[in-house]
């Protein structure tokens, strides 16, 4: 059996911080803490509901941090998590739009309809308006909310923006991804508009602001702003580091060495996201905020590797159910904790924060009966046994069935060509086409495309359907034991059945030409009235695989506003 060498690259740098960076150790992050003596008359940390952050990285890669052994500097995060609770055990969605739903609402995607793909700026869509959300809950326990950065949870509708789904306030952008400077977004050829929001008004007037840099400095301004004395909750979700790779000279100087274009300017990206995350952190210290604080930190997905991410030594990438694309980088840093300064392996998935830290909160659950998450706040302070012992990553009735799957080979009772992965214990199960499937290391070699993949590539699973992984034994995905072990499948693909059976249809509608930027000033945003109905039919069978003749028609239609479109522009001309 062969013996694989997992290996990892550091790089020590004198190089003195950047941009907007200022100094864990100036005497004002002492001095100005609890200097009014009203404050420092109320009752010990934690005897109030603790002010929390929440921040999330977009497309950071398992092995991009510096404490997973990466070659990009990343001192806030490597501090931040040696002095709070490592969690090494912690689980994620594969792509963007499912993360954040089920971060939003405790719930996994088969129980909001959005278990396919992502949410696209032309679908009627977003985040069901019967769903109760994080900050909402957070609202009725007395907490100011607030959102700053990339909210990718469907905007056609004014009810379905940041305002309306719980936050008092919002800066960012309602798509997927948008230039770090203009904040344009194309969503094809000639379907491009700009997408930077205040509330529910364009933002017109912040274009040219890279936007790692205006999400910090809106973050101070909030806490600046708030009284410490009452509860903030800040969801700052960063663009960084997804596509377009797009980072200030100045942190791509620090890279110069690196060979890979794409590499060094997606670690430069990190790096200045580290950096915006030590300034928050020194707000809520020179704010007053920090010692009743909690902190988090997530990433939402794998990481994209041809786009300078790594998921080393974990299999796969974004998009997949490959560990590399569903283990995230995850920790919690709080003067309230318990235990501090260790590594946790109690499992955790991201719908776990929705009722951790709505209990942190003193808020009420009762009336959210069937969420999915669990209050792990016990097992990360305490170091606890976890709540939690199983995972659906997810089932996608819609994805591309795998050619040699079939219900024979599920022993009668579940269609393995269906796209759908589960973590039951030590044991994960994967049923379809789970995604890319190599190994990829560090890519810091050359700048020669060739090189980029100097992975291990996997040869015997064209012909599969099913696999089995003792994940706790095989982190890395190496050693399929779905042939050996097929009682532990059927087990596990019972527990698919039993999911499969509490799933909601799927809400996947087709593009709506009235989304078009130029029909709204040349600003993604909402385009359906108040008035109008949900668009999404429901039923026992998504839109998509339905009502083929309806579909002709709408690109009929496209193609009509097209034309319009370009007379208009010609005219304008």
């Amino acid at each position: 059996m062969a013996v694989y060498a997992l290996t990892g690259f550091s790089l020590v740098s004198l190089l003195s911080f950047g941009y907007l960076s200022w100094d864990w150790m100036k005497p004002s992050l002492v001095a100005d803490v609890a200097t009014d003596p009203v404050e420092k008359s109320l009752p010990p940390a934690f005897a109030r509901p603790p002010h929390i952050v929440f921040i999330l990285t977009d497309d950071q890669g398992y092995h991009d941090v510096g404490y997973h052994g990466s070659d990009i500097q990343t001192p806030t995060l490597d501090r931040l998590a040696a002095e709070g609770v490592k969690l090494e055990n912690y689980y994620i969605q594969p792509i963007c739009t499912p993360s954040r739903s089920q971060l939003i609402t405790g719930r996994y995607q088969i129980h909001t309809g959005l278990q396919h793909s992502i949410i696209r700026p032309r679908q009627p869509n977003c985040l069901p308006l019967d769903q109760v959300t994080l900050p909402q809950k957070l609202q009725e326990a007395g907490y100011s909310t607030h959102m700053v950065g990339k909210w990718h949870l469907g905007f056609y509708k004014k009810e379905c923006l940041p305002t309306r789904r719980g936050f008092d306030t919002f800066l960012g952008s309602l798509t997927g991804n948008v230039d770090y400077y203009t904040y344009d977004n194309c969503d094809g050829p000639g379907v491009c508009g700009y997408d930077l929001h205040e509330g529910e008004d364009v933002a017109w007037d912040q274009s040219g602001k890279y936007s790692t840099f205006l999400y910090t400095q809106r973050v101070s301004k909030i806490l600046a702003s708030h009284s410490p004395k009452e509860p903030i909750f800040i969801y700052v979700a960063f663009q960084a580091v997804h596509t377009p790779l797009q980072s200030p000279k100045e942190y791509i100087y620090r890279y110069r060495s690196m060979g890979n274009v794409a590499r060094r300017k997606y670690a430069a990206m990190v790096t200045c996201m580290d950096e915006a995350v030590k300034n928050i952190t020194w707000a809520l210290k020179k704010y007053g905020y920090y010692d009743n604080s909690v902190i988090v930190f997530s990433t939402d997905n794998g990481g994209q590797t041809f786009s300078g991410g790594s998921n080393w030594p974990l299999r796969g990438r974004k998009g997949t159910y490959w560990e590399g694309g569903v283990r995230g980088i995850g920790f919690v840093h709080s003067p309230l904790i318990k235990r501090k300064r260790r590594t946790s392996w109690a499992l955790v998935h991201i719908t776990d924060w929705y009722p951790t830290l709505v209990s942190l909160a003193r808020g009420n659950l009762s009336n959210v009966p069937g969420l999915d998450g669990y209050n792990v706040w016990p097992a990360i302070s305490e170091g606890k046994e976890s709540p939690r012992t199983e995972i659906l990553h997810n089932i996608d009735p819609l994805y591309n069935h795998a050619k040699y799957g079939s219900l024979e080979d599920g022993f009668g009772i579940w269609n393995t060509a269906v796209q759908a992965s589960i973590r039951v214990g030590e044991w994960k199960l994967l049923t379809g086409d789970p995604g890319y499937s190599d190994w990829i290391p560090p890519q810091t070699l050359t700048n020669f495309p060739g090189s980029w993949w100097n992975l291990e590539r996997l040869t015997d699973g064209l012909r599969k359907s099913v696999w089995l992984f003792n994940i706790t034994a095989d982190p890395y995905e190496r050693y399929d034991l779905s042939d050996q072990r097929p009682d532990v499948v059927r087990t596990l693909l019972m527990r698919l059945v039993h999911y499969n059976r509490t799933a909601i249809p799927v809400r996947y509608p087709a593009e709506n030409p009235r989304a078009h930027p130029d029909f709204n000033g040349g600003a993604w945003g909402p385009w359906a009235s108040e008035e109008d109905g949900d668009e999404w039919e429901g039923g026992g069978e998504p839109l998509k695989s339905r009502n083929k003749k309806k579909k002709c028609k709408i690109c009929k239609l496209r193609s009509f506003f097209r034309k319009l479109n370009t007379r208009l522009m010609s005219n304008r001309i």
